[in-house]
């Protein structure tokens, strides 16, 4: 285990994800003068980052590492967090295909230097420059970001808006997971009183933004169709008497669990004018969907997705996670193999994240950390089956502690984006969020962005849901 002594606040973030990056299999520690225990333990390896702007001291690896800050480099956390990086890839003799980028929004680089003028070439420069951002991941970026430019020409940034609303029930936790979502059976009987909860919130957001244009709706969660299907259709039908829907371009529900469809839940999505959906295998071993709980078997992935076929569906997202326990470069093969076959519209391959909050952090803690294998090659297979379909990567994000240090992407077909998912990424509209554990955006012309959350309990959303929508207030009309 790495036990880290830091003599200051505000850095712990760069170095702890650069540390996890270079060292995944490491339990880490970073102690700081306001840390509670700042005793070394038995059996922790200590380094050190002695930080006295512009001077840096460090250990690491029985290396002792000093540097010295030039102000005509930068500002000195840039280049602190550079010399960090390319002391921590000499130790290891490696080099992380993002580099020193911590952040989740990667594209957003790129995004704003096409918006500058930038060439493909400029904008490769400086993010190898910068960030040591290796060529194949600049090229990436390059090419989203100029997809997302093409996509977003159409969106109302300063008179218009986008809606979330959050349905924070599944019919199971997943051992990766880490979102705001309950077990439906332990909440059946308070679910209606959340629907109406939801539906007050949109009151508020109907009247406060009626002069705005609403150019995407986005139902998420959780496991939206863990709704009834009479409860689908209040939900819908209070949405759409609400808000005016001439103006959307899009709107999705995440369907997600197979063990949640059901040919009438799709029916009333369908017959309320929803146009995308998704059916999310993440793989198709049955083994892996064992382990991780996820209780959807595999024919009930086929039957879900044939059923959503039948019903009209001509937009349908399928997500898939690489980097599952106990799976190999064949394994990922097979499911891609057979989601090719299916032929989707859209497919979102996400790189398994180790949340804190997820029971898979204990999971790795008792079988190993290197159970969990993503690579180049699963990485490549993934986007070989995107392009058999015909699919473009149009959107990407990154997580801390993602296997292999990769990426999520999303991959569509031409006229079948993700508009929001576009969107919540590069942060450039206001985005209103209704439901337990959603967190609204408002997007500034300046691009100054301020936030407002829910709370995550749904019982307390329930309770608390006159001050739920006293926050909006605040924030939408600074009342």
């Amino acid at each position: 285990m790495l036990a880290v002594r830091l003599n200051r606040e505000n850095y712990e973030y760069d170095i702890q994800a650069l540390l996890k990056s270079f060292y995944p299999k490491e339990p880490l520690r970073i102690i700081t003068p306001a840390s509670r225990d700042q005793e070394i333990r038995e059996g922790e390896r200590e380094w050190s980052v002695w930080i006295e702007e512009p001077t840096v001291k460090m250990w690491l690896a029985e290396r002792e590492v000093e540097w010295r800050h030039e102000e005509k480099e930068g500002a000195f956390k840039d280049c602190f967090k550079r010399f960090f990086y390319r002391s921590l890839a000499d130790i290891t003799g490696r080099e992380l295909p993002w580099g020193n980028l911590t952040g989740i929004r990667p594209t957003k680089l790129a995004y704003a230097m096409l918006e500058e003028g930038k060439s493909d070439q400029e904008i490769i420069a400086e993010l190898k420059r910068t960030h040591y951002v290796s060529r194949e991941k600049c090229e990436l970026s390059i090419e989203i970001a100029r997809r997302e430019r093409e996509l977003l020409s159409g969106i109302h940034y300063q008179g218009g808006y986008s809606l979330y609303i959050g349905i924070p029930f599944c019919p199971s936790t997943c051992l990766y997971c880490s979102f705001t979502s309950y077990p439906i059976a332990a909440h059946r009987q308070r679910v209606d009183q959340y629907i109406d909860c939801v539906i007050r919130e949109m009151e508020y957001v109907s009247r406060c933004y009626g002069d705005r244009v609403l150019d995407t709706v986005y139902i998420g969660g959780g496991t939206p169709t863990t709704l009834e299907p009479e409860q689908l259709h209040r939900l819908l039908s209070g949405l759409k008497a609400r808000f005016d829907f001439s103006t959307v371009q899009e709107f999705t529900v995440e369907a997600g669990r197979a063990d949640s469809i059901t040919r009438e839940k799709l029916e009333v999505l369908h017959r309320h004018g929803v146009g995308r959906i998704s059916v999310n295998p993440q793989t198709m071993k049955q083994e892996t969907l064992d382990i991780i709980g996820r209780k959807a078997n595999v024919a009930q992935v086929l039957e879900a997705y044939r059923l959503a076929r039948e019903v009209g569906f001509d937009n349908i997202n399928m997500d898939l996670i690489l980097g599952l326990p106990g799976e190999t470069e064949s394994d990922v093969q097979r499911t891609i193999d057979q989601v090719t076959g299916l032929a989707p519209d859209s497919l979102t391959v996400h790189s398994l994240a180790i949340k804190r909050a997820s029971r898979l952090s204990q999971w790795t803690a008792e079988h190993g950390i290197e159970t969990l294998r993503n690579t180049d090659e699963t990485m490549g297979i993934a986007a070989a089956g995107a392009k058999a379909l015909d699919m473009h990567p149009y959107y990407l994000y990154r997580q801390k502690n993602m296997s292999g240090n990769f990426e999520n992407v999303g991959y569509a077909r031409e006229g079948k984006y993700g508009l929001y998912n576009i969107l919540i990424m590069e942060e450039k509209q206001t985005i209103v969020a209704l439901g337990a554990g959603s967190i609204t955006k408002r997007v500034y012309p300046d691009g100054r962005i301020e936030r407002c959350e829910n709370v995550k309990e749904v019982t307390l959303y329930i309770e608390k849901i006159d001050e739920m929508i006293r926050r909006k207030r605040v924030l939408l009309e600074g009342m």
